[in-house]
């Protein structure tokens, strides 16, 4: 699918905000709720940090490479081409955030080494299912957005925006986690059904297709969503909302044990783990949630 150049008017910061808007929300966040309503509080309500870990930053750098591949003439995006992206594309994430260094605390000094053989290794995969020198995405790392039910803002970021010569559009999403694949794949899905009906709701063309591209498996998931379907979604989006505030206005968010508990940063201030969570924060009552963590998107490869 080749694609054409395309632009959107939606808003992308609160401060574009159309004045009835009074609340932000992002897939990722949106998936926490769903997964854990406690995971939920604690990531957008307490803002509690969490370490990146050595898989999430593997992550971000591989959607960084293959951001940058496409800045280069369709010839020369090759494998080795990509393998050359991989050590710049660290140093560079380093410096805009030097936090990132401590990932290989404890790790020796083979650690950066298989760090960086490991994302190229994922790199591999990316080339064993698609041909990029056949592409050229319309968009690539795009904050898109828009507003359902005419108070809540819906956003978050593509990985790669396709758009074929007849407008059909195409949503890719590169995973590269290692987290057991049934435990996530609702939660893709769940994600790129948000950005197709941000897509249908600001450009009016429901996407053709949603692509998952896991690259450590090589293998390709294909999706295709209608517009009933994407009206369903939207009245769960807007209900998954409506749960929230509530939650947020009886100081409510309990534990929802599952598999995806064994990756949690937080289990030592959960319940379920024989912990107590902090103080419920006295601002979250009154906290703008079109500047506060919710309205925040996750940046590409960063909940791998």
């Amino acid at each position: 699918m080749t694609a054409e150049p395309v632009t959107t008017s939606q808003p992308s910061s609160p401060a574009q905000a159309p004045p009835t808007v009074r609340a932000s929300l992002s897939p990722s966040r949106a998936a926490d709720f769903k997964t854990c309503p406690l995971l939920y509080r604690f990531r957008s309500i307490d803002r509690l940090p969490e370490r990146t870990t050595i898989e999430q930053a593997r992550g971000t750098l591989v959607h960084a490479v293959l951001e940058r591949l496409f800045d280069l003439p369709a010839p020369g995006r090759t494998p080795a081409a990509a393998g050359d992206l991989v050590a710049p594309q660290w140093d560079r994430l380093v410096t805009e955030q030097p936090e990132l260094a401590a990932i290989f605390d404890g790790a020796g000094p083979a650690g950066p080494v298989e760090f960086l053989r490991s994302a190229a290794g994922l790199l591999e995969g990316y080339f064993a299912v698609e041909d990029p020198t056949r592409l050229e995405p319309a968009e690539r790392e795009s904050l898109i957005s828009a507003v359902v039910d005419e108070e809540l803002l819906i956003r978050g970021y593509l990985d790669r925006l396709d758009v074929a010569p007849d407008g059909a559009l195409r949503v890719v999403d590169y995973k590269t986690g290692g987290a057991p694949r049934e435990a996530f794949e609702a939660r893709a899905l769940f994600q790129l059904k948000f950005y197709a009906l941000v897509l249908w709701r600001t450009r009016g063309v429901v996407p053709r297709v949603l692509r998952l591209l896991y690259l450590r498996d090589a293998e390709v998931l294909d999706y295709t969503p209608d517009a009933d379907e994407l009206l369903r979604f939207e009245r769960t989006v807007v209900a998954l909302w409506r749960a929230i505030e509530q939650a947020t206005a009886r100081q409510d968010f309990r534990p929802r044990p599952s598999r995806l508990c064994d990756w949690c940063s937080h289990q030592a201030l959960c319940p379920s783990f024989g912990g107590t969570p902090p103080p419920f924060p006295v601002a979250a009552a009154t906290a703008d949630p079109l500047r506060d963590a919710r309205s925040t998107p996750v940046v590409p490869g960063a909940d791998e």
